[in-house]
C-alpha cells in the first residue's frame, strides 16, 4: 500500500498516459499503469505509445485497454530540431477524446509537458525537469533514479492511492495463450526442461557483455542439465553466432525467429534468464522469472526491479571511455566499446548457478 497526498478525482472515464518508448521503458510503467487501474477501476486507460504497443497490448489482458500511436515529433520521438508531422491534428484528436486525467511519463517534460497540457484534460500531471514547464501538478524529474518508483510517483499525482505489482496472474505482465503458442512453436516443450536463455544484445552496445563471457555461463549452465538457448533479434544474429561458436556444449540459436509475443512466451517457460541490461531482461522480470544481468552502474538504479529477489545483478563501475577515456555518464563519445566487458565471466557464473539451484 502506498498513500497518495491527493484524492481520487469524481467521475473519471478516460485517462491518458504518454509513453512512446521502447520494451523495457514500457515495463517500467507496469506497475504505474496498475496504480491507476487500482484507483480508477471503471475508467479506460488509454496508453499513448507506438506502434509495437498497439500490436503487443491488442486482446493482452492488463491495465491498459486502448493504445493511441503517437506520431514521430520533435522531441518525442525525434530530434527536438527535427521536423516533424504538425502537432495541430494530433492535438485536436486527443482534446476530442475528452479525457479526464492526462499523465506524462514521458521523461522530465521539456516537450511532453506542454503536450500533454494542450490535451484540454481536467487533471494533467507528471514529471518536470528543471527549465521545463509545469503542470498543474508535477513532481521532479531526477537521473539516475528508479523509473519504477518514479513513475508510480507520478501516478500517485493523479489520486493513485495504492499500486499492485501484479496482475491477476501473479506477475506484472499477462502471458496469453498466442504467446503461448509461438513460443511452443519455436521451441517445442521438452519434458522436465530447465531453460536457461541467453540474451547477449542491447540497443546500446556499451551495455553488452562480450560473448565469449555468455558462452561460459551457457556451458556452465550446461553442465549443470539446463537446456540452453540464445535468444536475440535478427539484427542480433551475429552476436548469438558469436555466443555459440564460443561454447562447448550444445546450444540453440533463436535469433530473429520469435515475435514480442513469442519471446514473452519462451521467456515465461524459462528457469533463468541471463542478460545484458535490455528489453528481454525487463519483460522476463514483469513475468516473474528469476534474472542475472549484466548492469553498466546508473542503468541499475534506473532498471532495478520492484521485486527485488527477482533479479542478481553483477556491475560494471566504469565510467571512462575504454579507448579515449571520456567520461560517459553526462555525454557521450563517438565509441561503442563494451563498458560492461570488466565484468568476470566467474562472477556471472556464481550468480547463475545459484540462481538456476534456486529456480522452481
Amino acid at each position: 500500500m502506498t498513500p497518495s497526498p491527493y484524492a481520487t478525482l469524481p467521475g473519471v472515464r478516460k485517462i491518458a498516459v504518454l509513453r512512446p518508448n521502447a520494451v523495457g521503458d514500457f515495463v517500467f510503467a507496469l506497475p504505474a499503469l496498475h496504480a491507476l487501474r487500482t484507483a480508477y477501476p471503471e475508467a479506460e486507460l488509454v496508453l499513448l505509445g507506438r506502434g509495437w504497443h498497439a500490436a503487443f497490448l491488442a486482446g493482452r489482458p492488463g491495465p491498459v485497454d486502448r493504445v493511441v500511436v503517437v506520431p514521430p515529433l520533435p522531441g518525442i520521438g525525434l530530434p527536438a530540431d527535427a521536423p516533424g508531422e504538425p502537432l495541430a491534428g494530433f492535438v485536436g484528436a486527443m482534446r476530442g477524446e475528452g479525457f479526464d486525467i492526462a499523465c506524462q511519463m514521458y521523461g522530465g517534460g521539456r516537450y511532453a509537458n506542454p503536450l500533454v497540457a494542450a490535451f484540454g484534460a481536467r487533471l494533467a500531471v507528471g514529471a518536470r525537469a528543471a527549465g521545463a514547464p509545469a503542470l498543474e501538478r508535477w513532481v521532479r524529474y531526477a537521473e539516475p533514479a528508479n523509473r519504477r518508483l518514479a513513475l508510480l510517483e507520478v501516478a500517485a499525482l493523479a489520486g493513485a492511492n495504492t499500486f499492485s505489482l501484479v496482475d491477476a496472474s501473479g506477475t506484472e505482465l499477462a502471458l496469453t495463450e498466442a504467446d503461448r503458442h509461438a513460443a511452443e512453436v519455436v521451441l517445442p516443450a521438452a519434458p522436465g526442461e530447465r531453460l536457461v536463455v541467453l540474451q547477449p544484445g542491447s540497443t546500446d552496445p556499451r551495455r553488452r557483455w562480450p560473448a565469449r563471457s555468455f558462452a561460459q555461463v551457457g556451458d556452465a549452465l550446461a553442465r549443470l542439465g539446463a537446456r540452453v538457448v540464445v535468444n536475440g533479434s535478427a539484427d542480433e544474429a551475429p552476436l548469438a553466432g558469436a555466443v555459440l561458436a564460443a561454447m562447448e556444449a550444445p546450444a540453440l540459436d533463436l535469433s530473429g525467429r520469435l515475435g514480442l509475443g513469442g519471446l514473452c512466451g519462451l521467456l515465461a517457460r524459462a528457469a533463468l534468464v541471463v542478460s545484458n541490461d535490455t528489453g528481454p531482461l525487463h519483460l522476463a522480470l514483469a513475468l516473474g522469472r528469476p534474472c542475472v544481468g549484466v548492469f553498466w552502474l546508473t542503468n541499475l538504479i534506473d532498471g532495478a526491479p520492484l521485486r527485488q529477489g527477482l533479479l542478481r545483478p553483477a556491475l560494471a563501475l566504469r565510467v571512462d571511455c575504454p579507448v579515449c577515456g571520456m567520461p560517459n555518464l553526462r555525454s557521450r563519445c563517438a565509441h561503442d566499446a563494451s563498458f560492461v566487458a570488466e565484468v568476470a565471466a566467474e562472477e556471472v557464473v556464481a550468480l547463475a548457478t545459484a540462481a538456476l539451484r534456486d529456480a522452481v
